[in-house]
């Protein structure tokens, strides 16, 4: 181990599975293992609840569930590592539950951290679940005295300064921060302006991999006393990370180490993406997946995601056109299914329109033709997509954007249809910045289909703007009202004409019972449908 006044730490920047208590605790062991043996590392630091995975959210209420928990830490506590390594796991105790890091050492658990600050705001309900600690933790290990905090400990001041207080001179902190567009910038800035009131340096280590909506970025780093990134974990990797500390005239400071680019824009929202999409199907286990592809724009995009997250092999694209459907895109679907070399089918769906506007005639009689015919494509393509899902065990990707979610531009039972849905939190602005993304890096999606009018091709000549305002118009009043709550009143002051904003945000309020029965996808905003959007179904509310 190093000498006196040098402390060499990995940042374990680990993937988890939520509930896999123990592989989790094998991970774990192995991690410790490798960072004593091989990194000639003195102390691990693990991510929050590496134990459970984060969020494990009701699971922690479940009998079986803590027994689990406590077996886990037996194994942990059995690891035969020379190095202490600091792990989160949820503590039982009693009645009461807590967000837990314990060091530990030789077999022994030499200090408990319980997380103070509890978040309970956008995708966090940790109130629901836990217990706040109310004590510093200070640990004097290898003659350096560390403070231990949790995530959120570190984004109040209170916790960091009750630490130095006791005698922290340096800090490690546990988390499971998710991504969102601009995260690590404003985590940095949270962090730097605790580091820099205390003159105390820091090792903030993140968890890594997509759970459910949430994808975790990892983007693990290190600041010294000043505030200055010193090293930082590369994004969307796993993996051990050392870095070195030194005591130097009674001071603690980090050695400057390997500081990776921040990944930001596009960039960091694709490969937030390709994870989520990756994680999502193989912590299921299914073998592969099957999309339609239509050849527009959202269906360009999820191809390309579902390609560079599973492989070519493991992915199917159908084509399914109607009498309504271009020899564009046909063309185009074709152009990029043979490029990105995946399975590529075409069922047309003419016949079956056929069959069942028929078995409804009678029903529709006396009706003019509408949105109910338009729906019946869209349906007779669920039928053939989950068909295939059925008998191959490939999981269905839906291609909806958030913008066709958020103002109910989609079929219920029909494209809405599936297991998960890549682009879900993605705004059609977005998803044209992130199909240039992806061509910069190798071209894959036809530029025909960027560049032409977007349309559902469910009648002659359709087009999106048809139905909706131009997206340049729509996609900032979304964004004003989801994730910046802002009224009708604070919209039309932004410059957007009132009955323009009354209608879009009139369908918002309209199709929350759709949503509501939508598959889960990544979360890539401040704000996205799903676990931090709660808007009653049923409501007056108008304004």
């Amino acid at each position: 181990m190093n000498a006196p006044n040098k402390l060499r730490i990995a940042l374990g920047q680990l993937n988890m599975l939520v509930g896999d208590v123990a592989g989790n605790a094998k991970k774990i062991v192995a991690a410790a293992e490798h960072a004593c043996s091989e990194l000639s590392t003195d102390l691990l630091v693990l991510p929050e609840l590496t134990l459970s995975g984060y969020p494990p959210e009701d699971l922690l209420f479940h009998r079986g569930f803590r027994v689990a928990v406590e077996q886990g830490m037996e194994t942990v506590r059995s690891a035969r590592a020379s190095c202490g390594f600091v792990v989160g796991f949820p503590e039982y105790a009693g009645t009461q539950i807590f967000n837990s890091a314990a060091l530990i050492e030789k077999g022994a658990v030499r200090a408990t951290h319980r997380k103070s600050c509890l978040p309970n705001y956008k995708v966090f309900d940790e109130k629901r679940y836990f217990k706040s600690g109310s004590q510093p933790t200070v640990e004097e290990f290898r003659g350096f005295r560390i403070g231990i905090l949790v995530c959120e400990d570190i984004w109040e001041p209170e916790p960091a300064q009750l630490a130095k207080q006791a005698g922290a001179e340096m800090f490690v902190v546990l988390n499971a921060s998710p991504f969102e567009i601009r995260k690590q910038a404003n985590r940095e800035d949270i962090v730097g302006r605790c580091v820099r009131d205390l003159g105390l340096p820091v090792v903030y280590v993140n968890m890594l991999g997509g759970q459910d909506e949430l994808v975790f970025d990892g983007n693990s780093f290190v600041m010294d006393g000043a505030g200055q990134v010193v090293m930082r974990a590369p994004p969307f990797e796993e993996g051990l990370y050392p870095v070195e500390f030194e005591r130097a005239g009674g001071v603690v400071r980090p050695v400057p180490s390997t500081v990776s680019r921040e990944v930001t824009g596009a960039e960091s929202v694709y490969r937030a993406l390709v994870m989520g999409v990756r994680d999502y199907v193989g912590k299921h286990g299914f073998p592969g997946v099957v999309m339609g592809l239509s050849g527009g724009i959202d269906s360009a995009l999820t191809l390309a995601i579902a390609v560079d997250a599973l492989g070519a092999d493991r992915v199917h694209a159908v084509m399914m056109p109607s009498p309504y459907t271009s020899q564009m895109s046909l063309d185009d679907a074709q152009a990029q299914a043979e490029q990105m070399r995946v399975k590529y089918s075409v069922l047309p769906i003419g016949e079956m329109m056929k069959a069942t506007e028929a078995t409804l005639r009678e029903e529709f009689a006396g009706r003019k033709p509408d949105t109910a015919e338009e729906n019946i494509q869209s349906r007779c393509r669920m039928l053939l997509l989950m068909g295939i899902s059925n008998k191959t065990g490939k999981m269905l990707l839906t291609t909806g954007n958030k913008s066709e979610m958020a103002v109910g531009y989609a079929t219920l039972y029909g494209d809405m249809a599936g297991g998960f849905a890549p682009i879900k939190d993605c705004s059609k602005l977005l998803v044209y910045k992130l199909a240039e993304y992806r061509n910069d890096v190798s071209p894959v999606i036809p530029r025909r289909v960027i560049e032409r009018p977007p349309s559902a091709e469910l009648r002659p000549d359709q087009k999106d703007s048809d139905s909706l305002p131009p997206y340049e118009v729509l996609d900032p009043i979304l964004e004003a009202f989801i994730e910046d709550d802002r009224s009708v009143d604070e919209i039309v002051a932004q410059g957007f004409e009132r009955a323009t904003v009354v209608r879009v945000l009139d369908l918002v309020k309209r199709n929350e019972y759709k949503r509501r029965q939508a598959p889960p996808g990544v979360r890539v905003s401040r704000r996205a449908f799903g676990r931090d959007w709660r808007y009653p179904i049923t409501s007056g509310y108008r304004r």
